[in-house]
């Protein structure tokens, strides 16, 4: 018993930290979206501040932990959020978790430079690398208490108990109690409806990510005397943490932190009462965690299927399209052949064995290219396949098996392992498949590598150096030569591939997998093969790299050099496998080259290679295909004399059959007003020109067949969409009409435009009462709601997401009814209700406008709507083909509408009708 409470006691010092790691996880991602590997970095860095500030400044424990954990860290996440996790919130998967990674790899480097620049500027800071022993918040030594025989505690682990305690009430208080709680909790349910409530979700993201900074900072504080200063075992707590964060679905913070404590209590008793099999297991025991980090994302995450969905992260524009093969390759032929001649010309050895080093690590770059830049999915594994397949080379050497014989078993070896890193593939995606292969890639470090008849111990094997014929490849000149005919080998194969029928497919999985699976594509042959190609080149150049080494070991190449490499070769873009071999070069020479002729820090060209990975956040795609592109601007304004025009996707537009009657510009009763408007999504243009005006009292319907952009409309008026050209304006005081085209959804909902979007209006993890106070802040307000709505009323606790499709929009309109906004803008608010709850939709609708509200609505069910509308508006094809009073709408023209044919094309079908029965019709 007292061993098993020791064990307890123990773990639940260890689950403390993982609970505060997994709960500032789970807050940021909520709010942002953006899953933050960079979270360990933070807390280093934090412990780094809190090091410096006690032992290097003198300043006492208590201060110092205070000034970290609520002034430094929470600056940091707002500085980051500020500078980096806003635009990364827009942008796809790939970017975001490389960013991170980024950030990851800088974020250390750059504390350890600023402390050593300081350090020589004559602040007396105290050494920051290589610490061990360091003391905490607490005494110094630490002071023991004994519980019971066997069994005592400590102060530091005191400590940590007594504020992780304090932050979980803290939390708990926030979150549930508090109107900051409420606003981050809605945020999580709907980023875009919170905007339309009129709170901004770029603020909530802000003070999300100061919390969540600044529990890694306490964090950082409280295991400086367990993990003394090691930035790899900050970021290793992280991933471990993460799978109390799978445990809250990156949703619950009460979850996250629950499963943390339970996380380290589990694993102390895994660890304390494992079968005895076990032990011959090198490394089982502390996999645990990685362990149920795998288990816990295959059970608690899948991959969303939709009916269809486009391609969100589109290539980079190919500026020499339809130029012959021999002109788009004579560039890189040219750098191949000079790259060649150097080799045996004016290169000295030193720089000729950084060469063929970075071509080597080109090799593995190249199996980024094909698993996430053709396929869509990060793998954090590749380490492990060329670590695998080295060491299986090396074991086959050292028993007399030649280089290529080993070359091939080994790359065989690595297919199969990238074959069963697939595996979890085929049930998850995006962020979630990536922490299931770095889960996988830790249990590689910890368990495969650690076996002594694969590792050979501390010495690793050795990979000497093929004979080939007459060429000796132990010369670095031969060696250089001999990859960069391999390298250029394998671009041209993934060239190939890309351009194949397997690399349609792949593309078509990758951008639509129920589109792909329609066509008769397998989805699950396609994934596999993605992962063994990939896995089989990362494990044909490990070979090649262990053999430029001339021997591997098992601790090499990390998991953690995985995530360094996809960051890099990210940066430089991942779609060509061209760039790849730039990534493996600059990753090669690099470093040298800023020791030479910048600065001898080792730090420096880490922080550059992270802060690379952080310019993603500017450009997705890369800086090689920034250059290009600024190349292609440069070449177009050389030959044109201007700045070159970017082409549009040309849109078949019919002609506008009917002009609009001109509005009364002095129209008192006109609230708000699009003119001209055009507008879409990237280079789609879907509004061509509209035109509309919504009167105060007065129910504008808007009808058209399914894609005229009457959604598009809708979203340009709650300032959800920019247009590209015109303006909405709405009326101020006096009437007079104000220009609110560049206004935020945000701002739009505070002056009264309101979108009741598509779909249900509600969060539907917040109760009845929590909706409510999302739109109604006063109590008396609520009361006359819940007066009203008895049904309401009875439920106001339950969530909202268990309520009918009835019970939700009402529930979404009943707080208008009690406060109107000026103008409501509803898209479908009938949709998939019953006919009863339709006609109460609709008389809410009509009190609305007896209150004075402008009301746009877009309907399907016209019969319905035409019951209630005053006005009506014609959508076909981005504009606006007919509107007026409803009176004067014909059922000629309502079915031309809903069938998408132009008013146009309808009048001259009659009249080629008339004239044929005039022929006919005998006289």
């Amino acid at each position: 018993m007292n061993e098993f409470v020791a064990f307890v006691i123990s773990g639940l010092v260890t689950g403390a930290i993982y609970a505060l790691l997994a709960s500032g996880l789970v807050l940021a991602y909520s709010a942002s979206g953006v899953l933050n590997f960079a979270h360990g970095a933070t807390a280093f860095l934090s412990a780094l501040t809190f090091y410096e500030l006690h032992e290097g400044l003198g300043w006492p424990a208590v201060p110092a932990a205070l000034a970290t954990v609520f002034v430094f860290a929470p600056a940091l996440g707002l500085l980051l959020d500020r500078v980096m996790f806003r635009r990364l919130a827009a942008l796809g998967e790939i970017p975001q978790i490389v960013a991170t990674i980024g950030l990851l790899v800088a974020l250390p480097a750059l504390g350890l430079w600023i402390v050593k620049l300081l350090t020589d500027a004559g602040v007396d800071l105290a050494p920051a690398e290589n610490q061990f022993g360091l003391p905490g918040v607490g005494p110094s030594p630490a002071k023991h208490w004994k519980l019971m025989h066997g069994v005592g505690i400590d102060s530091d682990q005191l400590i940590t108990w007594i504020v992780t305690a304090v932050v979980a009430i803290a939390l708990w208080i926030l979150m549930r109690h508090t109107p900051l709680g409420l606003r981050l909790r809605a945020s999580v349910d709907s980023r875009t409806l919170t905007e339309l409530r009129g709170v901004s979700a770029d603020r909530l993201s802000g003070i999300a990510w100061m919390i969540s900074s600044g529990l890694a900072g306490a964090v950082g504080v409280l295991a400086v005397p367990m993990l003394s200063l090691s930035s790899v075992d900050y970021t290793l707590f992280l991933f471990v943490s993460a799978a109390a964060a799978v445990l809250g679905r990156f949703k619950s913070v009460p979850i996250a932190f629950g499963g943390g404590l339970l996380l380290g209590v589990v694993q102390n008793l895994v660890a304390g009462y494992a079968p005895s099999w076990t032990e011959k297991i090198t490394g089982f025991r502390t996999s645990v965690p990685f362990v149920l980090l795998f288990v816990g994302l295959l059970v608690l995450s899948r991959s969303k299927r939709s009916a269809g969905t486009a391609a969100v992260d589109a290539p980079p524009p190919d500026y020499l399209a339809g130029m012959p093969p021999l002109r788009r390759w004579a560039p890189w032929i040219a750098a191949w052949l000079f790259a060649a001649v150097s080799l045996y010309t004016w290169t000295t050895a030193f720089w000729i064995g950084l060469i063929a080093q970075g071509l080597a690590a080109a090799l593995v770059f190249l199996s980024f290219t094909v698993v996430t830049g053709l396929g869509g999915m990060v793998s954090l594994a590749q380490a492990t396949f060329v670590t695998a397949s080295a060491l299986t080379a090396g074991l086959l050497m050292s028993h007399g098996v030649s280089f290529f014989l080993a070359l091939v078993v080994g790359t065989l070896v690595a297919v199969v392992l990238g074959v069963v890193v697939a595996l979890p593939a085929l049930r998850l995606s995006g962020r979630m498949l990536a922490l299931a292969t770095l889960a996988l890639a830790f249990l590689g470090d910890q368990v495969l590598f650690q076996m002594r008849w694969f590792r050979n111990g501390d010495a690793g094997w050795a990979v000497p150096r093929p004979v080939i014929g007459p060429v000796d490849l132990n010369d670095d000149r031969a060696l250089g030569l001999a990859l960069l005919v391999i390298v250029a080998a394998v671009v041209v194969l993934v060239r190939n591939l890309e351009n194949s029928a397997s690399g349609r497919a792949m593309l078509a999985v990758r951008s639509a997998p129920p589109a792909a699976m329609a066509s008769g594509v397998s989805i699950v042959r396609t994934k596999l093969a993605l992962f063994a190609i990939s896995a089989g080149i990362a494990g044909f150049g490990g070979v090649f790299w262990a053999s430029f080494n001339t021997r591997i070991t098992a601790g090499e190449f990390t998991a953690m050099n995985g995530l360094v490499w996809l960051a890099i070769v990210v940066a430089a873009g991942i779609r060509r496998p061209q760039f790849a071999v730039v990534a493996g070069l600059t990753f090669g020479l690099f470093p040298h080259v800023m020791e030479e002729y910048v600065t001898s820090s080792p730090h420096v060209p880490v922080i550059l290679f992270g802060l690379a990975g952080l310019a993603l956040a500017g450009n997705p795609e890369g800086w090689c295909v920034q250059m290009a592109e600024a190349g292609h601007t440069l070449r177009a304004r050389i030959g044109g004399g201007g700045k070159p025009s970017v082409p549009k996707p040309r849109v078949a537009v019919a002609e506008q059959p009917e002009e609009p009657a001109a509005a009364n510009e002095h129209d008192a009763d006109v609230l708000l007003r699009l003119r001209g408007i055009r507008a879409g999504y990237g280079d789609v243009e879907v509004l061509h020109g509209v035109d509309l005006d919504v009167r105060a009292g007065s129910i504008l319907a808007l009808l058209g067949a399914n894609g005229a952009g009457k959604s598009t409309t809708c979203a340009v008026a709650a300032g959800l969409v920019v247009p590209t050209s015109g303006t909405v304006e709405l009326a101020g005081q006096g009437g007079v009409m104000r220009d609110i085209t560049r206004l935020s959804a945000v701002r739009r909902s505070r002056d009264g435009v309101l979108l009741a979007p598509e779909g249900r209006g509600i969060f539907p993890s917040l109760t009845i009462d929590e909706n409510l106070t999302m739109w109604l802040r006063s109590a008396d307000e609520r009361a006359r709601v819940y007066e009203r709505f008895p049904g309401l009323a009875a439920r106001r606790k339950v969530p909202a997401g268990s309520l009918s499709g009835g019970e939700q929009q009402q529930l979404a309109i009943a707080p208008l009814l009690v406060r109107p906004p000026r103008v409501l803008i509803a898209d479908e608010p009938s949709l998939g209700l019953a006919p009863l709850v339709v006609e109460e939709i609709f008389r809410f609708v009509v009190e609305l406008r007896d209150m004075g509200v402008a009301l746009l609505l877009v309907e399907e069910k016209a019969s319905e709507i035409l019951t209630v509308a005053d006005e009506v508006a014609f959508m076909s094809v981005g504009r606006v083909s007919w509107r007026g009073p409803r009176a004067e709408v014909d059922e000629a023209r309502l079915t031309a509408a809903y069938l998408g044919i132009e008013t146009a094309d309808r009048e001259r079908t009659d009249r080629t009708a008339a004239a044929v029965r005039d022929e006919v019709t005998p006289a």
